[in-house]
């Protein structure tokens, strides 16, 4: 790597920038932890002092107990951290989810984290930002990945509702982010009977409808003494963790959905026992990914999470200079 890897390097705890003595999304406890959001591959508890967007802290307060760290900072405008200035930018991913801004001596970084060009209605739209170096998340870096339309995958949806009338309809959605999108892009749709959700779903739909996110009427799914019958043509939101337990047996005849870009892998969906896959993502898929790289033309584009190799041979191929970073202790995001 070339010069700045003097600003902004990889260690074994995360992406550290010596000028201001901090790590971006580390995965071991750290001193001083800049969070892009809350989802566990990224924000973890256990950093002394730890910086992210308000939404984020919240999050990890919810996720983690109010005392996930021992300082706790809102990014609030561009702020000093040693000899560097950092700042938040909107990612587009989930919630409170952001890009950071580092501006040193050697140029300016913009760690995205994870972001998505797709707006969503339940976080603020990705913003772009001009930097000489874009550290990129490639999730879904391989031409294959073509996000469709995720109101067309609504639509998959209503259509199961309408065609089996008595059967339940459990969709498997990550609790942070996924779940409430599916549920707005319900809204949006016009669905506005009730949305049933798992428990462990709660806490953080509330702290959306808290913060402006309309979900519409939510109830708990909770067998009462009308038994299984209750839920006949019920739409149920769960994490994916609950369809490999005994919960699912409580409802009719239920129909099997899971909300991920990586149900465009049909491998993955008949592993995961899925009758109704319905691609929907909140991450970029491979055109966003190199129409952002083309736009923002950073001088170097370093690259992560996910399929580092095809996007670096993109890159080589049209004249942008890109190295994999290959950064450990990150799994497959939720999605």
């Amino acid at each position: 790597m070339t010069g700045f890897a003097a600003h902004l390097h990889p260690r074994p705890e995360g992406l550290y920038c010596p000028g201001g003595d901090f790590f971006v999304d580390p995965v071991r406890p750290v001193h001083r932890a800049l969070i892009t959001h809350g989802h566990a591959d990224h924000a973890r508890a256990g950093h002394t002092h730890v910086l992210a967007s308000r939404q984020t802290l919240d999050i990890m307060a919810i996720r983690y107990g109010a005392d996930f760290a021992r300082h706790q900072q809102a990014a609030s405008g561009p702020l000093r951290i040693g000899g560097v200035t950092v700042s938040f930018h909107p990612a587009g991913h989930v919630l409170g989810s952001s890009q950071i801004r580092i501006e040193s001596a050697g140029g300016v970084f913009v760690v995205t984290g994870d972001y998505a060009r797709t707006p969503s209605p339940t976080c603020a739209p990705w913003e772009p930002v001009p930097c000489d170096v874009l550290v990129t998340e490639a999730t879904f870096a391989l031409p294959v990945f073509r996000h469709p339309d995720p109101g067309s995958e609504i639509d998959k949806l209503l259509a199961s509702l309408r065609a089996f009338p008595e059967r339940a309809h459990l969709v498997g959605a990550y609790a942070l982010g996924k779940a409430q999108r599916v549920i707005m892009l319900l809204r949006q749709a016009g669905w506005d009977g009730p949305v049933y959700v798992h428990g462990a779903l709660q806490r953080l739909c509330d702290y959306h409808i808290a913060q402006g996110v309309a979900l519409g009427d939510l109830r708990a799914a909770t067998i009462t003494r009308g038994g299984k019958a209750q839920f006949a043509g019920a739409l149920v939101i769960a994490p994916p963790s609950a369809f490999a337990s005994t919960w699912v047996q409580r409802f009719p005849d239920p129909v099997i959905a899971f909300a991920s870009g990586w149900m465009q892998v049909r491998a993955r969906a008949r592993q995961r026992g899925v009758e109704l896959p319905l691609v929907i993502s909140d991450h970029v898929d491979w055109p966003q990914l190199t129409a952002t790289l083309t736009e923002l033309a950073p001088a170097e584009t370093w690259i992560t999470h996910g399929r580092e190799e095809a996007l670096v041979r993109w890159c080589t191929l049209n004249g942008h200079t890109a190295h994999a970073l290959n950064m450990v202790g990150y799994a497959d995001d939720p999605d």
